[in-house]
């Protein structure tokens, strides 16, 4: 499936903010990924948010950036989330984060929009995923911090409710909207569903 198929069916389907993630492809490549994208969302009330690079964020003229914790912002070295600031200027800034000191850390750090604490479940995306958190790890995500909470990692239809219920403002999927014999879009709407 194409990068602007898969687009029209998350739009279609009612999404709102999208992240873009390509840890092999090139510069070049990812900004004709993000072209793709934005020519879909014209028009739509949506945040565009790229994975990891800051400066294609900013090239591709997009909303925001999620990088993990640590040198998180490859390609431009350990950019700290208080230098994608003063990229991004009011974008939305977002770090992936596996446990509770990292949770406080950016927490604390007022350039960050949102964290995202996981993997909360077993996931097939990441081959070096870190260790499950499960819903507990939302829990105490959740009473560490007043930012939103997005959880990620093997997030699916079955499980997306009792992550929301343990504390997540929202989910990341993306394996899960994968589901034999049913389209992405049809995958989402009833993500959507679940998550009201």
């Amino acid at each position: 499936m194409s990068v602007g198929v898969f687009a029209r069916e998350l739009r279609d389907a009612g999404v709102r903010l999208v992240q873009y993630r390509d840890k092999v492809g090139g510069p070049q490549e990812v900004l004709r990924a993000a072209a793709e994208i934005s020519a879909v969302f014209a028009g739509v009330d949506a945040t565009l948010v790229m994975n990891d690079r800051a400066d294609l964020a900013v090239l591709a003229g997009w909303g925001g950036v999620w990088g993990g914790w640590g040198g998180w912002l490859v390609g431009l070295g350990d950019l700290l989330p208080g230098d994608a600031r003063s990229l991004l200027g009011a974008g939305l800034i977002g770090v992936s984060t596996h446990n509770e000191q990292q949770v406080v850390g950016v927490a604390e750090d007022e350039s960050v929009s949102y964290v995202a604490v996981g993997p909360v479940f077993g996931t097939s995306t990441k081959l070096d995923a870190e260790p499950v958190v499960g819903l507990e790890g939302v829990r105490r995500a959740r009473a560490l911090t007043a930012k939103p909470l997005v959880a990620i990692g093997g997030i699916t239809l079955q499980n997306a409710r009792s992550v929301v219920d343990a504390g997540a403002d929202s989910v990341a999927v993306i394996s899960g909207l994968f589901v034999k014999g049913r389209t992405v879009g049809e995958v989402v709407r009833d993500f959507l569903e679940v998550l009201r």
